[in-house]
């Protein structure tokens, strides 16, 4: 199991930043989140993990796994839309990963090289294809190529841990740009906090 690297350097900013977030850190330690290193596969678990509970994801990737094997462009592609489909999946969820698959064959995203582009550049060409929104292009920037500096206002445990740690009713977009420069160049180690907190009872 892989996970999301970061360490003392991290953390010290943050901490220098905000004497509120250094006591969350203080009291929290150091988190370990998964991550899927190949983000064509981690697109493909975040297409299957939409608007379903972790379990249910966990099923039908299994029941994908023993249809197609490996979870490729190809593997997709040989494999009938009906297949795809009877693994628990809607009709619009088949054809996003199939859409998927098919950018990754033809070239027209080259995943293994996805790493290379800016920030802007990989949500500009994740975006341009059906069933993926900035949200997703933005965890896949976390969960998949760890980038450093990601924090989604379009997260809603984002913006609720944030609200919590700072007493507020409400997160606008301006307000919210106010914690993200703070927090830049990590900001996506001050999400990994936000998520914890989010899920507290207090902080």
């Amino acid at each position: 199991m892989a996970y999301y690297k970061y360490g003392e350097k991290e953390v010290d900013y943050l901490k220098s930043k905000c004497e509120k977030m250094a006591k969350v850190i203080d009291r929290i330690g150091m988190i370990e989140r998964p991550i899927l290193p190949h983000p064509f596969q981690a697109l493909i678990s975040s297409i299957i993990s939409q608007q379903i509970s972790t379990k249910a994801a966990k099923t039908v990737k299994e029941r994908l796994n023993k249809v197609i094997g490996a979870v490729s462009a190809e593997n997709i592609l040989n494999a009938s839309h009906e297949s795809i489909q009877a693994c628990g999946m809607s009709n619009r969820k088949v054809n996003y990963i199939r859409g998927i698959a098919e950018a990754a064959q033809s070239g027209l995203i080259d995943f293994d090289k996805l790493d290379e582009l800016s920030d802007e550049k990989i949500i500009e060409k994740l975006v341009a294809l059906n069933g993926i929104g900035v949200w997703t292009a933005e965890m896949l920037m976390i969960f998949s190529l760890s980038r450093p500096d990601i924090i989604s206002y379009g997260d809603l445990a984002i913006r609720n841990g944030i609200m919590k740690m700072y007493g507020l009713d409400s997160l606008s977009k301006k307000e919210f740009e106010v914690y993200r420069k703070r927090f830049s160049p990590y900001n996506t180690v001050a999400s990994l906090y936000f998520w914890v907190i989010a899920k507290e009872a207090q902080v």
